[in-house]
């Protein structure tokens, strides 16, 4: 499948996923295009005219998966170096950082004072992924602890959710000669930093980055998605997450190269101008609206339940969401925002309605504006989600690692709030749109771990079915961007798949009420993969996207 524009595959003998026939074996594929879908007698016809005949022995034959919310060099870094997401302790976390440490300097990529040039971070440190949430000294390392560590070299480690950061005294050095650290919002003398002063360390950190660092990173990234079978990435940059630079090379390396296609998001308000220069989808992503729950910065109309002295903070009003949506609407751009807590999200729906009073609501509908994690809904704001025609971006991964009886949810917001969160079921029965995505780093790329995430959520009356699940990290992906042919195998569809080695397929509906008629093959619905918890999830063989075998073979 070298030459895209004349080759015609044929693949057969295997089980083909596809709305166009549910019990479809064999599919042809001409250039960059799906030409064919059907059954293994029906594919002996297309032998003679293909350039190539691939027996699938029984693989299973998908859309490709797209992760609609990442953050590419961040979960580079995170993969290729200090990752803390899931260690244990306190004590571990800072074992592993003074590993890292001397590993890099024995390379000779770190200084103690962080003034090396290349490595890690260009003499600093990035890690990422602690959570002190799950920690038995229950709180997070202190700056001594910290530079103790690190032995004086400068350290940038993010929480899980990144919205907050501890720095070692070199990082915050350079941030207060660079920003005036001390004086900003969110500066904390000793523990973690939040708001401008997170923002002013990641800064600090990241401009010490090498253009072949970020490189490295991105092509880190790029590669772990498509051996898992994932063909698209929203990734969703801005001046407060990454760079201008950063966005603009991961997009020039990911149309040079054979991978994942990217999509990029510029989340900066007013940032039309710079949106369209760096060639950029959509001016959102994470444009915030607030922070993270567990760094206690996502926005709430009540305080959280283990900080009753705190709702939050907020970044945005509904005023100025109401200016970015209308301006972005009248240039013909898709809006987005980030926003998880309910005063949060009442800012962006007021600001969208606002916005739609202005432009007219056809028009606001008509661009899909969009919504990144959404996750503190009740049945108005849904409702307005529909009637705006908003997309809700979501992670259904955040549920699997917060959810649940004992999870940080119901810590930061008491039980009945948590039982809230990530309603899946009820944006779907408002015929609200769903994309799914990881927002790795904060949860690591996994798009069957997702599916299997909504459809077996730690609410129950939240779950969906895995076919559902499975649409909105597929099709849903695209249609978020406005493409609505892609993310599904038909005729004349784009020829972006994976093949799996998967188990039996059947059609999955958790909820015991509504999985009879589903699983009788009558119904003419296609199968996915068994998804229940504790069982093996599929293993990717091949990923091709626009017709281009971007990983494994065919």
């Amino acid at each position: 499948m070298t030459d895209r524009t004349t080759r015609t595959v044929l693949l057969r003998g295997g089980n083909v996923h596809s709305p166009a026939d549910p019990f479809a074996t064999a599919m042809v594929v001409q250039g960059d295009a799906v030409a064919w879908i059907g059954s293994e007698g029906a594919a002996d016809a297309y032998v003679d005219g293909a350039d190539q005949v691939v027996d699938l022995a029984g693989a299973l034959v998908t859309p490709a998966f797209v992760d609609a919310h990442v953050h590419a060099t961040a979960t580079g870094l995170a993969l290729t170096g200090l990752d803390l997401t899931g260690c244990p302790s306190l004590a571990e976390a800072l074992a592993r950082l003074e590993r890292q440490v001397k590993q890099e300097r024995a390379r000779g990529r770190l200084t103690a004072a962080g003034g090396g040039a290349g490595g890690a971070a260009g003499g600093v440190l990035i890690g990422h992924g602690w959570d002190d949430t799950g920690w038995p000294e229950n709180r997070p390392p202190t700056r001594a602890e910290l530079d103790a560590a690190a032995g004086g070299a400068a350290v940038y480690l993010s929480r899980t959710d990144v919205h907050s950061a501890v720095a070692s005294t070199a990082l915050r050095a350079l941030a207060e000669r660079a920003a005036g650290l001390s004086s900003l919002a969110g500066h904390h003398p000793d523990g973690p930093l939040t708001r401008d002063a997170h923002h002013a360390v990641r800064r600090a950190a990241l401009g010490h980055l090498t253009a072949d660092q970020r490189r490295d990173a991105q092509q880190a990234t790029l590669a772990r998605a498509a051996s898992l079978g994932i063909g698209a990435l929203h990734e969703c940059a801005g001046p407060d997450i990454s760079s201008a630079d950063d966005l603009a090379e991961l997009l020039e390396l990911a149309a040079a190269s054979a991978g994942p296609d990217v999509f990029g998001y510029w989340g900066e308000l007013g940032g039309i101008d710079t949106a369209r220069r760096l060639g950029a989808v959509g001016v959102g992503g994470d444009l915030f609206v607030d922070g993270a729950l567990g760094s206690r910065t996502a926005c709430l109309h009540a305080p959280y339940s283990d900080a009753p002295d705190s709702t939050g903070t907020a970044y945005l009003t509904a005023e100025q969401v109401a200016d970015h949506v209308a301006a972005c609407t009248e240039a013909g751009l898709q809006a987005g925002f980030h926003a998880i807590g309910d005063a949060a999200l009442t800012a962006v729906l007021d600001g969208v309605r606002e916005a739609a009073r202005r432009v007219g609501t056809d028009r606001v509908r008509a661009l899909r504006h969009r919504v990144e994690h959404a996750e503190f809904l009740d049945d108005e704001a849904v409702a307005a989600f529909a009637e705006l025609g908003l997309v809700a971006s979501v992670q259904p991964a955040f549920d699997a690692a917060w959810g649940g009886e004992d999870g940080m949810y119901v810590r930061r917001l008491g039980a009945e709030r948590a039982r809230a969160l990530n309603p899946f079921s009820r944006l779907l029965r408002a015929g609200v749109p769903l994309a799914f995505g990881s927002d790795a780093p904060v949860t690591p790329l996994d798009p069957w771990g997702t599916v299997r995430a909504a459809a077996f959520h730690r609410t129950p009356e939240h779950r969906i079915s895995v076919r559902a699940a499975f649409t909105a990290h597929t099709r849903g992906g695209w249609r978020a961007l406005g493409r609505d042919d892609a993310g599904v195998l038909v005729p004349g569809a784009p020829a972006t798949f994976a093949t799996w080695q998967a188990g039996d397929l059947v059609v999955q509906a958790p909820d015991s009420r509504v999985a009879g008629w589903s699983t009788d093959p009558r119904s003419g619905t296609p199968g996915l993969p068994d998804l229940t918890p504790g069982g093996p999830l599929p293993v990717c063989l091949a990923t091709v996207v626009r017709g281009r075998v971007v990983y494994g073979a065919l």
